[in-house]
């Protein structure tokens, strides 16, 4: 198996994330915005790149954070504080506007104009960039089967999809994507509308990993980190990666791969998460 390594990008803009951004930030240039928006929980990977990506680029930044604002702060939270970026707390029941065009026009009258990137980053332009990692699969890993990845909007997936069967490549691996969300069905048709193209076949997601939902996690996956890193010297994190990884090597266990498969799995980062997870700690310490 081999491991694309795009959580060693940039210290603070990593992985999948900075993929994502990549070209909504060259379109908020090009539209002269000083200010970018997105939206996301206290604990987000998103929030953590958008605000990174302000300090280092020059943009303002807000974050529309969902839920009431708590007495303390998630370490992710104090940290875009720390870059510059403004906090805007709404309601659970506001957030699910967060797509409608009356919402944000009133966002727009509050807050001031902005470039408005979705939760998640998922757009478009996000899609482009991530088609990008194939281009770098086809000279660091020509011959492969399998490239697969964690999701939880869907977009890393379908920039995968599209660059391994709609984009320049020639290699047709099959894309797996390893949903962190429990009853993620729905990512199909999310996925589908995304790389809009439904006669792609060659890609599917892998439901059984997600350890009872988005942030979910127990003993089992935290010592699988442990043993991960002791054994690769690669540092995984228990939102999006350990689950992917630990999916991977079940999956071997039980033959789901045609033996001699070339797999390649997509590190995305995310390991500014682990401040925020005590039990990881607490299993450390139990295990020197």
């Amino acid at each position: 198996m081999h491991v694309k390594r795009d959580d060693l990008i940039h210290p603070e803009l990593t992985g999948n994330k900075w993929r994502k951004l990549k070209y909504n930030l060259l379109q908020a240039k090009r539209e002269n915005k000083e200010t970018l928006l997105t939206f996301g929980g206290a604990y987000s990977n998103h929030i953590h790149a958008v605000a990174s990506a302000g300090k280092l680029l020059g943009f303002k930044t807000i974050g529309v954070i969902r839920g009431e604002r708590a007495p303390i702060l998630s370490p992710t939270l104090e940290y875009v504080q720390s870059c510059g970026m403004s906090l805007h707390f709404v309601t659970r029941q506001d957030y699910r506007k967060k797509s409608e065009l009356d919402f944000i026009k009133g966002l727009k009258n509050k807050l001031g104009d902005f470039y408005n990137i979705p939760e998640g980053g998922t757009n478009d332009l996000a899609i482009k960039g991530v088609q990008e990692i194939i281009d770098e699969l086809d000279e660091a890993v020509p011959e492969r089967d399998y490239v697969c990845t964690a999701c939880g909007t869907g977009g890393t997936v379908a920039g995968l999809i599209k660059g391994e069967n709609l984009g320049r490549s020639k290699q047709n691996a099959k894309t797996l994507g390893f949903p962190v969300l429990k009853n993620a069905d729905w990512m199909y048709g999310d996925v589908l509308g995304l790389i809009k193209e439904s006669e792609v076949k060659n890609w599917s997601l892998v439901l059984d990993y997600h350890f009872g939902g988005y942030a979910k996690y127990n003993k089992t996956l935290i010592d699988f980190i442990h043993d991960f890193k002791r054994e690769f010297s690669i540092q995984l994190e228990p939102i999006y990666t350990a689950k992917l990884f630990y999916g991977i090597f079940d999956l071997v266990d039980k033959d789901f791969f045609p033996k001699g498969s070339t797999i390649v799995a997509i590190h995305t980062g995310g390991l500014q998460g682990l401040k925020g997870i005590k039990e990881l700690a607490k299993s450390n310490d139990d295990n020197e």
